[in-house]
């Protein structure tokens, strides 16, 4: 098929390649502007927009799709259908409607649950037992339209946003490369009206660390916002970013180190820290932080 990919971030990239390696036509490939970033403010390309100059492929970064001749240049590449993947910007309806087969989105949730625009994080933070991918007919509402092909991952105890990220987006590889091979057999499914949940942006004060909290909300907080925006702690004035952890043993004040092995006292119950980051360091793993950092139990964390 004559496609037209829609994607940014790292996330978007597997599938971009699956659909190159299944032979499709990528008539053009759009994605977010460059950006300044980093300390020299130098402006970088989206993961998407340096794999697509890679592969040879037209790659188009409009700042938004709203004004006609953005519009009109989308349709003029007569394209079956537009693949969506974390693109970051609305879809006006003369582009959803502009393919023969309109708009599929690759979207990390088991819809309706989890609709909007950070899954991922929210479904470890809230607890849930599974997420997966739908592959999602678009239209105009937030994530609202029919399913074609839905599939389901358990959420493992220690699994992080990382490890969600990366096999999310191996599953959605895969399953747009099925879904447009089937594409004229596919039923669409309505999704129903019960169940919808929405994953608000993650705002970067819902990463401090509250240690009177229960453990298991402090433990699926640090899992969830890692490694971005990554949940943090002070120690002895130094911020720590904490980026794995499961549920620990013991008791005692919030935020009091329980023993040699980083497990840290909450409001309820207790978490094992096994993967952090110091200011200025690489994130390591915990036995590696504790023969540069000793601690001994009753340290206490803020």
């Amino acid at each position: 098929m004559r496609i037209i990919f829609m994607g940014s971030p790292d996330f978007s990239v597997p599938a971009l390649d699956a659909l190159v390696e299944a032979g499709h036509d990528i008539a053009a490939v759009y994605c977010q502007p460059p950006r300044p970033a980093g300390r020299g403010k130098k402006h970088r390309l989206t993961p998407v927009h340096a794999r697509a100059l890679k592969l040879g492929l037209a790659v188009r970064h409009p700042a938004s799709l709203k004004p006609a001749k953005e519009q009109l240049a989308f349709a003029d590449l007569h394209a079956d259908i537009a693949v969506v993947v974390a693109y970051g910007l609305i879809l006006p309806k003369p582009v959803l409607d502009a393919q023969k087969h309109g708009c599929l989105n690759i979207h990390a949730s088991l819809l309706p649950r989890w609709r909007g625009a950070a899954p991922i994080h929210r479904a470890i933070m809230a607890g849930d037992a599974q997420t997966g991918i739908c592959i999602m007919q678009m239209e105009e509402g937030l994530d609202t339209g029919p399913v074609l092909l839905r599939r389901a991952t358990s959420i493992g105890p220690e699994d992080t946003a990382a490890d969600l990220h990366d096999r999310l987006a191996a599953m959605g590889a895969t399953m747009i490369v099925e879904a447009l091979s089937r594409l004229d057999r596919l039923i669409p499914e309505p999704q129903p009206e019960t169940g919808v949940t929405y994953a608000t942006k993650i705002d970067k004060s819902e990463a401090r660390i509250d240690w009177t909290r229960p453990a298991p909300e402090i433990d699926r907080q640090i899992r969830g916002l890692s490694p971005f925006p990554g949940a943090w702690c002070m120690l002895n004035g130094e911020r720590l970013k904490l980026l794995g952890s499961h549920m620990g043993q013991g008791e005692g004040p919030p935020g009091t180190l329980l023993d040699a092995g980083l497990t840290v006292a909450c409001g309820m119950g207790a978490v094992q820290i096994t993967r952090l980051q110091r200011s200025g360091h690489k994130a390591q793993d915990a036995d590696t932080v504790l023969r540069g950092l000793p601690l001994s139990p009753g340290t206490q964390f803020d």
